[in-house]
């Protein structure tokens, strides 16, 4: 078991915003910080809280998520180790414009508001580090606006197989590969329901392009799949 004590300094220096502070700045900033432990499913904060301040992923993964008023969801990111997560909320004074929840078992570090600023002021480069961030984000967020507006779920499903595949093993019949995820929660990354992920599963099946057992697919001609994302 590693020592909670150095857990926290050790999250920080692998987070992107804090990678090049010294020893002694890294004691200073940890020594704010407080560790939390999620379990699967808990909501680190919700959309439209009050936002009290900066989370970094130790351990595990967190979903960052919206929701519809009718219960629709739509993911927007899912963050590991190294990340952080509700930078723009920190400084804009504004509400969480989403909400966040542990994907499995996941330990992180929080810094309040009050001390995350504090410590951008006393250390600029902090703050441009966070500039950067946000700037990923955003462009991460207008491709997710450019896949659900101009391309079908039919398209985007491919792009997610095609994704999964890069993590695949390579058969003599194809690439073999495991979904993480179930029907439903591939319907919340691609922007559909479940319903429409079950039947364009089904029906590129029928097509000879794939073979689909519960998560285990094949994907027997990956150059025709791929062919068919801009069909």
């Amino acid at each position: 078991m590693p020592d909670p004590k150095q857990a926290v300094p050790a999250a920080l220096k692998r987070a992107q915003l804090f990678a090049n502070l010294s020893e002694k700045e890294m004691k200073l900033l940890a020594a704010r910080a407080v560790r939390k432990l999620y379990s699967p499913g808990e909501l680190l904060f919700s959309e439209g809280e009050p936002c009290n301040g900066l989370y970094v992923v130790a351990t595990g993964k967190v979903r960052i998520f919206k929701l519809s008023p009718n219960g629709r969801e739509q993911v927007l990111a899912v963050e590991s180790a190294g990340s952080s997560i509700a930078e723009l909320p920190v400084f804009d004074g504004g509400p969480y414009p989403a909400s966040a929840s542990a994907v499995e078992d996941s330990e992180i570090v929080f810094l309040s508001r009050p001390d995350f600023q504090q410590f951008c002021v006393e250390h600029p480069e902090v703050a441009l580090k966070v500039l950067a961030v946000v700037g990923m984000r955003l462009r991460r967020l207008v491709g997710i606006i450019e896949e659900l507006s101009f391309t079908t779920v039919r398209q985007r499903l491919i792009n997610y197989l095609l994704r999964a595949s890069e993590h695949g093993r390579k058969t003599t019949r194809g690439v073999a590969l495991e979904l993480a995820a179930s029907h439903q929660a591939i319907a919340n990354e691609i922007g559909t329901v479940r319903e429409l992920v079950s039947r364009n599963l089904a029906r590129l099946q029928a097509e000879g392009l794939l073979e689909v057992d519960a998560r285990h697919i094949l994907i027997m001609e990956p150059a025709a799949l791929k062919a068919l994302q801009d069909e």
